[in-house]
């Protein structure tokens, strides 16, 4: 009598701790992630992506100046050089 007592309080246990794990199964696959960019989010990444694809130097502008290096013809306007100069040193204070 005891034995029979002994496996119907194992299936009572038994089968209610499977249940529960089923239903724990079932809660926690229910939440899922999510990612939300604010539009200023947006707005930065594509600045990101921008830059990223910009090269840092300007071709265009550069190799009309190296060409004149490299012939010895680029003369420098000291005047104007010197302006910009104390303009640049005169905003720092």
């Amino acid at each position: 009598m005891r034995i029979d007592a002994y496996n119907q309080i194992q299936q009572i246990y038994g089968s209610s701790s499977i249940k529960k794990t089923e239903e724990k199964k079932v809660s926690t696959t229910s939440f899922k992630d999510q990612l939300l960019l604010s539009a200023a989010g947006k707005d930065a990444q594509i600045a990101k992506q921008a830059l990223a694809n910009t090269p840092d130097v300007r071709e265009e502008v550069v190799a009309p100046i190296k060409e004149q290096i490299d012939n010895g013809t680029y003369e420098v306007d000291t005047d104007d050089f010197a302006g910009k100069l104390l303009e640049k040193y005169n905003g720092l204070f």
